[in-house]
């Protein structure tokens, strides 16, 4: 793993898949507001170009740490890093993920599967885990930790079972590390995000399958309002929590039958 860069500072957050798309928009937003930001991901040339951009763009410390989310050695490496160059953690922003191929539930491979889950909520728990010990322990105690769910934590795409699952699964993540984090200020939410423009959504322009059978082209957001929304839930007090927020396109097939 190499990590590279240090800095110190009281306001420090970190975004997991912070080089691109909704976790750059995150990153950009919360040092716009102040914040110490770190950034992890597994490619370091997108890490440290997105990390000086950031720091061009808004004036903060971006520090760009490569890591697999996924590997157990891999988040220790990271969240030790963090408490030796940053002295703290205030924020956590789960939000690195990955989507499976859309091809029928019982010809998705056990490695794609495997690789969802992995990714999207193994990743998710290790970060939380840790985060949690970081700030049980540091002083002022406690700070926040926000998860990206999507949309498919309540409404599946067709062909997305390991995508679907994992998003189910981290909103019982969200809530258990909401009760559980409560006694040492650790407040926990979520936020569900429907059709953000990023690589993941580009295939959209093109059309995807509907619950109906059809093909359609969906409209999508500028990563932006996901990023405006997550400076909110972030810059709360710890007596306040926003559980769950969705911010989505007015005009996807979200809400609605087809």
């Amino acid at each position: 793993m190499t990590m590279t860069g240090s800095f110190s500072t009281e306001k420090v957050a970190l975004v997991t898949g912070g080089g691109t798309g909704v976790g750059k928009a995150i990153a950009r937003g919360l040092g716009a507001d102040g914040w110490r930001v770190a950034i992890t991901g597994r490619r370091k040339d997108v890490l440290e170009a997105t990390a000086a951009k950031l720091s061009e763009e808004t004036g903060a410390d971006v520090l760009p740490i490569v890591a697999d989310v996924s590997d157990p050695a891999s988040v220790t490496a990271l969240f030790e890093h963090i408490r030796q160059t940053c002295g703290r953690l205030d924020l956590l922003v789960n939000n690195a993920g990955i989507s499976n191929a859309p091809v029928p539930l019982e010809d998705i491979s056990f490695e794609d599967w495997s690789a969802v889950v992995g990714a999207n909520l193994t990743g998710a728990f290790l970060c939380t885990q840790h985060a949690f010990q970081v700030m049980k322990a540091q002083d002022p105690r406690g700070g926040r930790i926000i998860n990206n769910g999507s949309v498919s934590a309540t409404t599946p795409r067709p062909f997305s079972a390991p995508y679907t699952a994992t998003k189910h699964a981290i909103t019982g993540l969200t809530k258990s590390a909401a009760l559980d984090g409560r006694p040492f200020d650790i407040a926990c939410g979520q936020i569900d995000i429907g059709n953000a423009a990023s690589d993941m959504t580009a295939k959209m322009n093109d059309g995807v399958p509907q619950a109906n059978g059809e093909i359609a082209r969906e409209p999508t957001i500028d990563p932006q309002h996901v990023a405006d929304a997550v400076v909110y839930m972030a810059g709360l007090p710890l007596d306040a929590n926003v559980l769950t927020m969705t911010v989505m396109a007015t005009n996807m097939p979200f809400v609605g039958r087809g």
